[in-house]
């Protein structure tokens, strides 16, 4: 069992540490102040080929494996947690298209993700229909030789920015002739305002993110932006989120290392009775506990990463890394800003902000029961599981 990056992972690494240093990290807290999403910011990702990481070459990508993927996230939430949104969604959308969708749908939507023109989102929450998603209500009624889409999707991160998105609707019922989730298609289209109508949130934290309500009024999804067969959207995109899972579990851990390691030098530098607070076990020993549970969860996320890889089933894993590591985030983040004291406190330092932006992982993406419930019946099976 090798734990080591390759060579190759290591130099992305390097280079995005120092390239987030310097372009993300001085914009961080004002990005946040003035709710603002920078879209240079995607222009350099897609230079650097962040934003085609999980497209192939032939359509402008990097058809990198699902490890690097995650040290690139990694690595961009290490300096700024809300600019690692738009790799997460590239990945995740890049991700369903090129296993669902046909060699022409490739041709046609996967270039613009990888070059930058398009900002993608993924439209699956409603109102009603957050962890109970399988019974959407958003309806793609038929018109001509496509669809029309009505409905509200809520809670969309990228919701007030993005160019396109990956939206659910029913078009049918499931075998049993309800509303499940068999009935469920997925349409990749180009959001059209003239059809739409955006609001954003006022939010704790993420607030450059940009999370919307989208109300769709007949807005149209020509025949060729079904992904997948009619009926199949729902399923595919549960495939998608054992990968997401595993990424957005390590953006929180990036965010959250930022503080602790600022934290440990803050216990090296800051002296009381003559000696530097880190010397004491008080201060030292919460902030080991924080770095341990930091470590177990990147190690779990890797883990899950790898066996997507290997072409192993990784729902599981992704599930369980998907509840504990916004948790071990949160924990570690505010043990840091304790540490810092009343500097902490004040937004001098980032750790309030990363406290403010690693709660809103706990929810995205389900929450910690719906996790839990995943891992229990992947256990004991559906039924003996809650």
């Amino acid at each position: 069992m090798d734990f080591e990056f390759s060579d190759e992972q290591e130099a992305l690494r390097s280079e995005l540490r120092k390239f987030a240093e310097r372009e993300l990290a001085p914009h961080y807290a004002e990005d946040d102040r003035l709710a603002r999403f920078r879209r240079e910011v995607v222009g350099q990702f897609a230079a650097m080929g962040l934003l085609g990481l999980r497209i192939p070459e032939v359509h402008g990508g990097g058809a990198a494996d699902a490890v690097t993927t995650g040290v690139a996230h990694e690595e961009i939430a290490y300096a700024d947690v809300n600019a690692a949104y738009v790799l997460l969604l590239s990945s995740l959308v890049g991700d369903v298209l090129t296993s669902a969708c046909d060699d022409v749908q490739q041709a046609e939507f996967l270039p613009p993700i990888a070059a930058g023109d398009a900002v993608c989102a993924l439209a699956l929450t409603e109102p009603d229909h957050g962890s109970d998603a399988a019974h959407l209500r958003m309806r793609a009624v038929p018109d001509g030789d496509g669809w029309r889409l009505t409905g509200e999707k809520t809670s969309i991160t990228l919701g007030l920015h993005a160019d396109t998105a990956l939206v659910f609707a029913r078009t049918g019922t499931d075998e049993a002739g309800g509303d499940g989730a068999r009935g469920v298609s997925a349409f990749y289209v180009t959001l059209d305002d003239r059809h739409l109508q955006r609001s954003g949130f006022d939010d704790l934290g993420g607030r450059s993110a940009g999370r919307a309500s989208m109300i769709f009024d007949g807005h149209p999804a020509p025949a060729r932006s079904l992904v997948g067969g009619e009926g199949e959207g729902f399923v595919r995109v549960m495939r998608g989120f054992d990968f997401s899972r595993a990424l957005i579990a390590l953006m929180c851990l990036g965010c959250a290392q930022a503080s602790l390691d600022e934290a440990w030098q803050w216990a090296r530098d800051r002296r009381t009775m003559g000696r530097p607070i880190g010397a004491h076990q008080g201060v030292a020993f919460p902030l080991v506990e924080a770095q341990t549970k930091i470590h177990m969860a990147r190690l779990l996320a890797y883990e899950a990463l790898w066996r997507k890889d290997a072409g192993l089933a990784h729902a599981q894993e992704a599930a369980m890394v998907k509840w504990f590591a916004p948790v071990a985030a949160v924990e570690g983040t505010h043990q840091a800003l304790l540490t810092s004291g009343h500097a902490g406190y004040s937004s001098d330092l980032a750790h309030g902000q990363r406290l403010r932006d690693v709660i809103g992982l706990e929810l995205g993406d389900g929450t910690a029961q719906i996790a839990q419930l995943v891992v229990a019946r992947r256990i004991l099976g559906p039924e003996h599981a809650p």
